[in-house]
C-alpha cells in the first residue's frame, strides 16, 4: 500500500455536532451526536451519528490519532434496517486492524421493528421513499456525508476511498460502481444480490414452494441432505482432478438427484423418496413457468446441499422454512408499486411470465446489473468480485452472468484492466463452507488501488480455531485450479490453472437476460403522494 503519513484532526470531535453537511450531501443532513469512543477496538475514534433527510441514518468513525488518509464504507446485509459497521477479511489489512482508517455505514433509510432482524420489509408500507433509499440512494448519501465529515475533521479529503460488502452489501457495492463511479477508488462485491427483484421472490419463493407438501409440511428434510450431497460428490468431485470432498467445477457437473431414490428393500434412512428427489431437482433447476421458461438464472449448484438446511430446508422438524418468510415479505411489501393485502400467501404467487414482467418494473430501482463500468474504470476504480460456489442463498450463476456481460459490453481486455472475479469451490454465502474461503480481501484491494499490483492467483485457506486446515489456489475467472495428479493437495504448487468454459450461454439464458444491459437505471423521487421516476 501507499506509505501515507498520519494526519491529525484539525478540530475536536464535539465540534462536528454543528457541522453543516447539507450542501455537500444535497439534502438536509442533521448530526445527532459526535463523541469520542475508546473501547480498545482497536483505537479511539470520533463516533458521529447523523441522518440525511428524510430518514437515512448513518454512522461514521473517525480516528482521533494516526489517520492514514483512507476511508472504508461497509455494506449492509439482508434488507438492512440497522447500523452495523463490519470489516470481514481484514486480518492482514493494517489500516483497519490498527484503527487508522475512517469507517462508515448506513441503515439505508429505515429501521426494523423490535426483534425483526434484517429481513423485515414492513417499513416499505405506504412509503415509496424507503424503496428509493434502500434501492440506491441511502448508501450514496452516506458516502457524501462521510466524506464531508472527513474534510471537516481533518481539514482534507481522503486520499483513497473503499467500499466492501457481501450479499445485499454486494449489491450495494455494484450499485455504487454503476451509478456513482466517482464515489470509491476500490470496491469489493461479494455474492451480490444484484438481481434483487427476482432473488427474494422467484428464487426463494420457488424453493420454499417446491419444498412444501400439500399437507403444509416440508418434503425434503435436513436429514436427507447428506445423502444428496454425497451423491453429488460421487458424480462430480474429481472434475478438478482431485477427490477432496468438494466440487471444483460445478457448472460442468452432470448430477441427477434421481440416483438417490430408494431401491426395493433399501433402508429408507439411506435414500430419498421420489417426491424428495423431484423437489431437489426443481431446486437445482430454479424457478420456471409452465412452458419451461427460466424465471431465475439458476438454482444452487451441486455441492451446496448441506447448506440448504436452514434456508429452504428446515434445520429441524417443526421449524418454518426461512425462504418462505423472506420471499413472502419481499413480495408483499417491496416487489410491487403498492403493498399486497395482508392475507396474501406464497401459494397465491404466480410463477409465470406475466408476473415476472410486472415485478420487473422495479428492476430500475433495486437491481445492480448494468455491465458498463467504463466510467468507474476511467476514474481509476478497481473492482474485486467474488462468490462461493456452494452459496445456497444467491446462485453464483448470477455473478458469472454479470461478469460475462461486462466482458461482452466493454471487451475482455478493458474488463481485466480494472476488475477481477473469483469463484471459491465449497465456499458458502459470504463466508464458511467446505472449501477454503478465507483470503485477504481488503489488503488485495488496497494493494491494487494504491500500489498498482493487480491480484492474480489467491491462496485461500480454511481455518478452525485459528489454525489453517486446508489451502487452495483460486485463479481469476475463467481460470480454475486443476490438480496435477501428484503432490500435497494443500500445496499451491500441486495445482495448475486451466481455462474452463464454466457456465455456457445456454445455462445463463433466462427471462431476465435483458437485465444485463446498460442504462436501465431509474432516478426516482417521492412527491408526497406518489413515486415519480425517470431514466
Amino acid at each position: 500500500m501507499a506509505d501515507l503519513p498520519a494526519m491529525p484532526p484539525k478540530t475536536v470531535c464535539a465540534d462536528l455536532k454543528s457541522a453543516d453537511l447539507s450542501t455537500a450531501v444535497g439534502a438536509k443532513t442533521t448530526i445527532q451526536s459526535a463523541a469520542v469512543v475508546d473501547d480498545g477496538k482497536p483505537a479511539p475514534y470520533c463516533r458521529v451519528l447523523g441522518t440525511v433527510a428524510p430518514a437515512v441514518q448513518f454512522e461514521v468513525r473517525l480516528p482521533v490519532n494516526g489517520w492514514t488518509q483512507r476511508f472504508l464504507q461497509t455494506g449492509c446485509g439482508g434488507l438492512c434496517g440497522n447500523l452495523n459497521i463490519s470489516t470481514p477479511r481484514a486480518d492482514s489489512c493494517l489500516p483497519v486492524t490498527d484503527g487508522k482508517i475512517v469507517l462508515a455505514s448506513t441503515d439505508m433509510g429505515h429501521r426494523n421493528g423490535p426483534g425483526r432482524g434484517n429481513t423485515d420489509p414492513t417499513w416499505a408500507v405506504d412509503n415509496p421513499q424507503t424503496k428509493i433509499d434502500f434501492g440506491y440512494r441511502g448508501v450514496h448519501v452516506t458516502t457524501l456525508a462521510a466524506k464531508a465529515l472527513i474534510e471537516a475533521f481533518y481539514g482534507q479529503k481522503a486520499k483513497y476511498s473503499y467500499f466492501s460488502g457481501c450479499s445485499d452489501g454486494g449489491r450495494e457495492a455494484l450499485m455504487e460502481a454503476e451509478r456513482y463511479p466517482q464515489d470509491f477508488n476500490g470496491i469489493a462485491a461479494g455474492a451480490p444480490a444484484m438481481n434483487f427483484t427476482t432473488q427474494n421472490t422467484f428464487y426463494h419463493g420457488w424453493n420454499a414452494w417446491k419444498n412444501t407438501g400439500a399437507d403444509g409440511n416440508p418434503i425434503l428434510t435436513a436429514d436427507k441432505l447428506p445423502i444428496l450431497h454425497n451423491a453429488a460428490l460421487e458424480a462430480c468431485d474429481t472434475l478438478d482432478g482431485l477427490k477432496d470432498g468438494q466440487i471444483g467445477i460445478p457448472t460442468a457437473c452432470r448430477f441427477y438427484p434421481g440416483v438417490t431414490v430408494c431401491k426395493q428393500g433399501q433402508d429408507p434412512a439411506l435414500c430419498l423418496t421420489p417426491a424428495q428427489a423431484a423437489t431437489a431437482k426443481a431446486i437445482y433447476e430454479g424457478a420456471r413457468d409452465t412452458s419451461g421458461g427460466k424465471l431465475v438464472i439458476g438454482g444452487p449448484q451441486p455441492g451446496s446441499e448441506l447448506f440448504w438446511a436452514g434456508v429452504y430446508v428446515p434445520q429441524r422438524p417443526g421449524t418454518p422454512i426461512f425462504s418462505t418468510g423472506i420471499a413472502l415479505g419481499t413480495i408483499k411489501f417491496l416487489s410491487y408499486e403498492k403493498p399486497l393485502p395482508p392475507t396474501f400467501e406464497l401459494k397465491d404467487f404466480h410463477f409465470d411470465r406475466a408476473n415476472f414482467d410486472t415485478i420487473a418494473a422495479m428492476h430500475g430501482i433495486y437491481d445492480a446489473t448494468d455491465p458498463d463500468l467504463s466510467k468507474f474504470s476511467a476514474a481509476g476504480g478497481k473492482l474485486l468480485l467474488y462468490h462461493g460456489w456452494s452459496d445456497p442463498h444467491i446462485s453464483p450463476l448470477n455473478s458469472i452472468a454479470y461478469y460475462q456481460a461486462m466482458q461482452k459490453t466493454m471487451g475482455d481486455a478493458k474488463t481485466a484492466a480494472f476488475s477481477r472475479f473469483y469463484l471459491f469451490p465449497g465456499g458458502g454465502h459470504c463466508n464458511g463452507g467446505d472449501g477454503p474461503f478465507d483470503f485477504p480481501l481488503l489488503s488485495l484491494l488496497m494493494n491494487w488501488v494504491e500500489g498498482g499490483t493487480a491480484p492474480a492467483m489467491l491462496t485461500a485457506t480454511r481455518q478452525q480455531d485459528g489454525k489453517v486446515e486446508a489451502t487452495r489456489p483460486v485463479y481469476p475467472y475463467p481460470l480454475v485450479a486443476k490438480y496435477k495428479g501428484t503432490g500435497d493437495p494443500n500445496a499451491v504448487s500441486s495445482f495448475t490453472p486451466v481455462r474452463d468454459p464454466q457456465a455456457t450461454p445456454e445455462q445463463l439464458n433466462w427471462l431476465g437476460s435483458r437485465f444485463y444491459t446498460p442504462g436501465y437505471e431509474k432516478q426516482c423521487e417521492w412527491t408526497g403522494t406518489e413515486m415519480k421516476c425517470s431514466k
